[in-house]
């Protein structure tokens, strides 16, 4: 099985298991930003299934489901030290009509959330704390990161980073004692190249957003399916690129046509595939791909014991969808 050595020194296994489509349906504004009905039964399920499969690593946020995300995880794994949270602040969402407020970044705020995780988790101390607003500038997050170390030296937080894919921003702060991790978007469409080296030159544990590309490295959505109603997916948001209206990109469904037999190579699953393209191309990076129901952990941790594509694979993964000069 395929591990790493985390900032505490502990080895876990390589692919962790993201928690944002379990913590159901947050409204900002009058924009979705779930992923559609979800069932808690089937993911406590997904979660025990997760457990038994050997994963340690589970990435959440207070935004998700307004905490409802992180209550599943505290309910299966609060008490097991064996288990490591990773748990985001910025965008307050009340718990009881799931809609999305301000941005809160005082020292004030960020503790608020800290408490609220920590209830949510049951966990004294969180982890993995990281500042979950993407491409803030870095001379506006002095205080956030000050808080943080605050934090940290408190004994609340055991540490932190940044959810960013500003490699200046992440530059700006990762010099500091308490900064251990980014959480970034990795996958084979997007390969982050910068950021991911400087995350290797800096040992930094990069936690990969987006691994499967929101679902469509799962190769189901290229059939024209739609995504169904209350779906992020359908939401007509500049940065979403893999979907359009609900339905996957043809211009990246054609690029994954490519490289379908390649990913499915060695008796892989297109998101096995998808998820051995991470685990080959950086060794810093630790893939949290999402779930909602028990059969998407059996495929994701499965890539696991299939391991990382040959090199041969990802050579002939990078010749067929590099751009023309």
């Amino acid at each position: 099985m395929q591990t790493m050595k985390i900032w505490t020194g502990r080895d876990i296994p390589r692919i962790g298991v993201g928690c944002w489509a379990i913590g159901g349906d947050v409204l900002a504004g009058q924009t979705h930003t779930g992923y559609g009905h979800v069932d808690d039964a089937h993911s406590l399920a997904g979660l025990r299934l997760a457990d038994e499969m050997g994963a340690r690593l589970f990435d959440t946020a207070a935004y998700y489901g307004g905490g409802h995300s992180e209550r599943l995880l505290g309910q299966t794994f609060g008490s097991r030290d064996d288990v490591v949270f990773v748990t985001k602040f910025g965008t307050a969402v009340d718990p009881e009509t799931r809609r999305a407020g301000d941005t809160d970044l005082s020292p004030a705020g960020i503790r608020a959330s800290v408490e609220r995780s920590r209830q949510n988790l049951r966990r004294d101390r969180l982890d993995l704390l990281l500042f979950h607003v993407n491409g803030h500038p870095p001379e506006q997050s002095v205080e956030v990161f000050d808080t943080l170390e605050a934090l940290r030296s408190e004994g609340r937080i055991g540490a932190y980073g940044w959810s960013n894919d500003s490699l200046a921003g992440v530059r700006a702060f990762a010099d500091r004692d308490g900064f251990v991790a980014i959480e970034n978007d990795f996958n084979v469409f997007t390969p982050a190249t910068d950021l991911m080296r400087y995350a290797e030159d800096k040992h930094l544990v990069a936690i990969s957003r987006l691994p499967l590309a929101m679902g469509m490295l799962t190769g189901k959505y290229n059939a024209g399916r739609h995504v169904g109603t209350g779906d992020i997916r359908a939401e007509p948001l500049d940065w979403m690129t893999f979907f359009k209206n609900g339905v996957a990109n043809p211009d990246y469904v054609k690029r994954l046509d490519s490289i379908r037999d390649l990913l499915t190579s060695g008796g892989r699953t297109m998101a096995q595939g998808a998820l051995g393209w991470i685990l080959a191309r950086s060794p810093a990076a630790l893939p949290v791909p999402g779930f909602k129901t028990p059969a998407q952990i059996r495929d994701n941790l499965g890539a696991l014991e299939k391991g990382p594509l040959p090199a041969p694979v990802m050579h002939e993964i990078d010749v067929l969808l590099r751009e023309p000069a």
